[in-house]
């Protein structure tokens, strides 16, 4: 028997975003030999740096979760770790009931411990009904439930319209009364099947987490821009020898007896694994010949889009803005914009390299609202201004702008999703050396995506049959 070495395994990747080329860098970690593959001219998917005014500024995800690790360890391993910074300025609001109000502590996604703690936000009877909570008999939440239709079951409809609407629409852009609860906020989840009062369950989140002592920062960003991340994945990648290809859109797999082929525009690879971190759209169609049950689930797969307006203005224009970084508007008061961030204030590299600038940005757009992506970007412009206005009292015009329609930006997690993923990964799972991963399936911050890339990454690397010796094979 040969006793030559085996061979490193050729992984394909196909998609270029944060998730796709976390997948790379930790394929090669593990010794394989990796192509990404992407449809686009630009890589990092959702992730965006750019520059207004000659002040650099994230056009797309502009922080990830820092007390999760996996997104600053990754970071750190492709050498951004002294660039890693907290939020300057803290003390978020909500615009509402015309005014902007201090937001809340001590509540798990808008929903408090105490009623006295959202005294500013609700109205009287608001809060009369979130003491009723303690009243009630146990509520059965299910395999699943959506957070909207529990939470005001328990707490009323105020707690969600004013507070966990725009909180979980900040996160998905999503609605509040069809997300999954078990999927985008399991903590509550927990808490409701083991709790018969609801704040007594958050209040019971709350001492496990005083208990774990987490201590600094919930969100980081970078020097520069989270926008920075994918370059410097990429280049990691190709500095151990990963080969990345754009505007290499892929139309085509297919299994074949020793592996997998991939048809891209311009020609037909050979690997012994794949990886998919595309939209669920695009896996869908690709996977429409070798797995046509997961292709199925996954063409259900809804997405919300999104336009993000940046602006820039003259400092002094600003002088007066109250420092906090920033605020989000419920949508049952009509706004247009559903939040606003004073990216000035809020990250210190974006203050110190735009010395004479005051950078903010506003987003527009939820689930089921798509007109906005229609309009010119100058009416996008003029009605951030008006509400900006109404908000804060902004009058001034600004000396930039800049328009980013995410179409198709953030997958949906309705009632079910879990249920969903794991019938799509059973499927998937059939077929050898294949493995999906991205935001449709473990969450939507980056750290969640990175833990989905490194999941699918070890489990190719685990399959047996990459394991193959090519000379051995040959000889029996």
């Amino acid at each position: 028997m040969d006793n030559a070495p085996a061979r490193a395994p050729h992984i394909v990747v196909v998609g270029g975003g944060i998730s796709g080329l976390a997948a790379a860098h930790r394929l090669l970690a593990s010794g394989a030999r990796v192509t990404v593959l992407e449809g686009s001219a630009v890589l990092g998917g959702k992730l965006l740096a750019g520059e207004i005014e000659g002040a650099p500024v994230d056009l797309g995800a502009e922080s990830m979760l820092a007390r999760r690790p996996e997104g600053v360890d990754l970071a750190r391993a492709v050498g951004l770790g002294d660039r890693i910074q907290a939020p300057a300025a803290a003390g978020a609001a909500i615009w509402t009931r015309g005014a902007l109000r201090p937001m809340p502590t001590g509540h798990v996604m808008g929903v408090p411990a105490e009623p006295g703690t959202l005294h500013d936000i609700l109205s009287a009877e608001g809060l009369a009904r979130v003491a009723q909570d303690r009243e009630l008999p146990p509520s059965e939440v299910g395999e699943d439930i959506g957070v909207g239709e529990f939470v005001a079951r328990r707490v009323g409809r105020e707690v969600v319209d004013r507070l966990v609407e725009p909180l979980l629409g900040g996160v998905y852009a999503g609605d509040a009364y069809k997300i999954s609860m078990r999927a985008a906020v399991p903590q509550l989840y927990e808490a409701a099947r083991t709790h018969g009062s609801l704040l007594d369950g958050v209040r019971d989140i709350q001492a496990r987490a005083a208990a774990r002592a987490q201590s600094g920062p919930v969100f980081a960003g970078l020097d520069g821009g989270i926008g920075t991340l994918p370059a410097a994945v990429a280049e990691a990648v190709r500095a151990r020898g990963g080969e990345i290809r754009t505007e290499a859109p892929v139309l085509r797999l297919a299994r074949t007896a020793d592996g997998w082929r991939i048809r891209t525009d311009a020609e037909l690879i050979a690997a012994d694994g794949v990886i998919l971190s595309t939209p669920a759209w695009s896996a869908s169609e690709l996977l429409g010949a070798e797995a046509p049950v997961a292709a199925a689930e996954l063409a259900e797969v809804e997405y919300a889009s999104m336009v993000l307006v940046t602006l820039a203005f003259r400092r002094a224009d600003l002088a007066g803005l109250e420092e906090r970084s920033g605020f989000l508007v419920p949508p049952v008061d009509g706004r247009t914009i559903k939040a606003s961030t004073f990216s000035s204030y809020k990250w210190s590299w974006v203050k110190e390299r735009g010395s004479d600038l005051f950078v903010l940005r506003t987003s527009i757009g939820r689930y089921g609202e798509e007109r906005h992506l229609d309009w010119d970007d100058a009416d996008l412009v003029d009605v951030s201004l008006g509400d900006l206005g109404d908000a804060v009292g902004l009058s001034a015009r600004p000396v930039a702008s800049r328009v980013n329609r995410w179409i198709g930006g953030l997958p949906q997690y309705p009632v079910g999703h879990l249920a969903k993923v794991a019938r799509i990964r059973a499927e998937v799972a059939k077929l050898p050396g294949l493995r999906v991963c991205g935001a449709v399936y473990d969450g939507v911050g980056i750290p969640a995506c990175i833990a989905s890339a490194r999941r699918a990454a070890d489990e190719i690397i685990a399959t047996s049959t990459l394991a193959r010796n090519t000379q051995s094979d040959a000889g029996q």
